[in-house]
């Protein structure tokens, strides 16, 4: 295996993976041509991924594995569920998507993810983690139903096994007798690194040599005498309680095989074709790095966890964003460690998105108070709702779409008990490359509809600021949500100040329409109030509501816009039509904001012209909403 330390600034030569339009004509391959094989398909993803950016640190890790199962099974007959879909980019590549890869995540592109409607091997559509033993044991189930002859496979990382769903699945179906293969694919890694007791338990299990070499040894025996495989079976148990504790995976139903290579596709290939066909729930321990086969990549995984663009005559990750200022996320993390030191009562949460929530510093300086549970976020909401039982004031960073996971801990644990828990909810609204399996879209909706809850969008960073510290000093819970990447640029104070609860702020007198705007859209706001000469304001609060102004806006202007980067039904502007209606105030009123259709990936600027949120086509529709005909009653002509 080659080790690159530099990306391939040109396409490599790639003969055998060139001749590859579907995986039969790699099942007609050796295991020699297999191994060469995958050395070009680890240079051409290099290559390719390299032109698009993306998630390709996991890829570069499972590219063995993929190579090998592919040709093991009968794919697309054959069904293999990928987990969250971070290690799929190999799996593209062999599946008639070579050519394009380097389009994914871009507009138009492939998606980043496994999706069922872009290609028939791409089983299921993942968003959270977790989901593939799911998927799988229903697809087992299913073909059991019907008397299919399928085998079904899901592949599943260590991180993503710290997730609740994944041993609901696994413990279903260690209780049925159905044809199922989970292959955990251990890298010892999550988005960051990866935390917790099963963590530590696959690196004990990694640790036991002579456990390794007992069963190895009693394999060798088992294929000379078979006729003693129960003896043998039961011996090795009392062998294992002797050395490890029983494996847990067995426990739970499941037959334990490995650990394996997962770089050896020799190896793979053996195992996997041994395994296939065994009766009943499998489960194979792979072993893998994050980053196989390039330097930068093994030596900082997380750094190259899910680069952008690279720089093609330097190898590196491009900057995005102006020169100057902070992004929403390293705005939160500044605030987290300005607000811990001076409360002492703060205490600070994710699911395994510390990077990515900007909790890298805080996790230094703070280390007995700041607690990455893996990704498991309703394990997360919960476990802020016990600290603020007990005085302590939780900050849960977690991304918005993220949240929609624990959406039951949100109603029950925190806001049912009116629990001061604060929630910083980063990637708010379309965050672009990633696509709808990440577009916050739903947080407005589905927050504002829970009582007790206080619900902030920001339109800078400095308010973004006196938001978060806003939250903080309420006695019940409240969210802070804010979208991905930088801000307007707008002078941050370092004092922490309270927001007026429930106040708006008006940016802009005009005359004739005012534009209520949430949020990220403040600033569109103001783009198109100059050309309409329109009134502005920046509502502040979804929830509660300022009321006052909005009514104040309704006798004042002749028609009012809503603005919000988030669904239009159910989100803020339909706050201000229950308020107005509430009042018996009949005004004209457009609501624009993220249509009732899913948007596709792409960066967040075409993401939001695609919804009709950017400032050309918010004045596009305000103009043609003008132009049609007078506000009338039901029933006239």
């Amino acid at each position: 295996m080659k080790l690159y330390d530099e990306i391939p600034g040109e396409r490599p030569v790639t003969p055998l993976l060139d001749t590859l339009d579907t995986p039969a004509a790699l099942r007609a391959m050796n295991a020699g041509q297999l191994a060469q094989l995958a050395d070009e398909l680890r240079a051409y993803l290099l290559y390719s991924v390299g032109v698009s950016g993306g998630h390709f640190g996991a890829g570069l890790g499972v590219v063995e594995l993929t190579v090998a199962l592919h040709h093991a099974l009968e794919t697309p007959h054959d069904r293999l569920v990928w987990d969250v879909g971070h290690q799929a980019y190999p799996h593209k590549i062999l599946t008639g998507r070579r050519d394009r890869l380097g389009t994914i995540r871009q507009l138009g592109g492939l998606a980043p993810f496994p999706t069922r409607f872009e290609s028939e091997y791409d089983t299921f559509g993942v968003g959270h983690s977790s989901t593939s033993v799911s998927a799988a044991l229903g697809m087992a189930i299913a073909a059991r139903q019907k008397g299919e002859k399928r085998r079904v496979v899901a592949v599943i990382g260590d991180g993503a096994l710290t997730a609740g769903l994944a041993y609901e699945a696994l413990c279903h179906a260690g209780s049925l007798d159905v044809d199922l293969l989970v292959i955990l694919n251990d890298n010892d890694m999550s988005i960051s690194e990866n935390v917790g007791a099963m963590s530590h338990y696959l690196a004990r299990v990694l640790s036991g040599k002579l456990y390794s070499s007992i069963r190895e040894g009693s394999k060798k025996l088992i294929r000379r005498m078979p006729t003693v495989w129960e003896l043998a079976r039961r011996s090795e148990e009392h062998v294992k309680g002797m050395v490890l504790p029983g494996t847990l995976f067995e426990e739970l139903g499941m037959n334990y095989i490995g650990p394996v290579d997962g770089h050896d596709v020799g190896v793979l290939l053996k195992t996997l074709t041994n395994v296939r066909d065994l009766p009943g729930p499998q489960f194979l321990h792979v072993v893998t790095r994050k980053g196989k086969g390039y330097a930068p990549a093994e030596a900082d995984p997380i750094l190259w966890h899910g680069p952008g663009p690279f720089d093609p005559d330097r190898g590196v990750i491009l900057k995005s964003g102006p020169s100057q200022g902070k992004t929403y996320s390293a705005l939160f993390g500044d605030w987290l460690c300005d607000m811990a030191e001076a409360d002492e009562r703060v205490i600070g949460i994710t699911p395994a998105m510390r990077e990515g929530s900007g909790m890298v510093e805080f996790s230094r300086r703070f280390p007995a108070r700041y607690f990455d549970v893996g990704i498991c976020e309703q394990h997360a909401v919960t476990l802020g709702a016990g600290l603020a039982c007990e005085g302590a004031r939780p900050v849960v960073a977690i991304y918005s779409s993220f949240l929609q996971r624990g959406y039951d801990q949100l109603v029950h644990d925190v806001a049912l008990q009116n629990l001061p828990v604060v929630f910083a909810l980063d990637r708010g609204g379309l965050v672009g490359n990633d696509g709808p399996t990440h577009h916050g879209a739903y947080d407005l909706s589905f927050l504002r509809c829970i009582p007790n809850m206080v619900v902030m969008a920001p339109a800078d960073e400095n308010e973004c600021r006196q938001m978060l510290y806003t939250g903080i000093t309420l006695d019940g819970p409240s969210a802070v949500r804010y979208p991905r990447g930088y801000g307007p640029g707008a002078p941050i104070e370092t004092a922490m100040r309270a927001l007026p609860l429930g106040k708006a702020q008006v940016r802009r007198r005009g005359r004739g329409v005012a534009l209520l705007a949430f949020g990220a859209l403040v600033p569109t706001a103001e783009q198109v109030a100059a050309e309409l000469d329109a009134t502005v304001v920046n509502m502040r609060f979804v929830k509660p509501l300022d009321e006052e102004l909005v009514l104040a806006m309704a006798e004042s202007h002749d028609a009012l816009v809503t603005l919000e980067d988030n669904a239009v039904m159910g989100g803020a502007g339909s706050a201000v039509a229950e308020c107005l209606a509430a009042h018996r105030v009949l005004v004209p009123l457009l609501n624009l904001g993220i249509p009732d259709h899913y948007i596709e990936h792409g960066s967040r600027e075409e993401n939001l012209e695609a919804a009709g949120l950017d400032a050309a086509s918010v004045l596009e529709a305000v103009r043609a909403w003008q132009r049609r005909p007078e506000l009338r009653t039901v029933g006239e002509a």
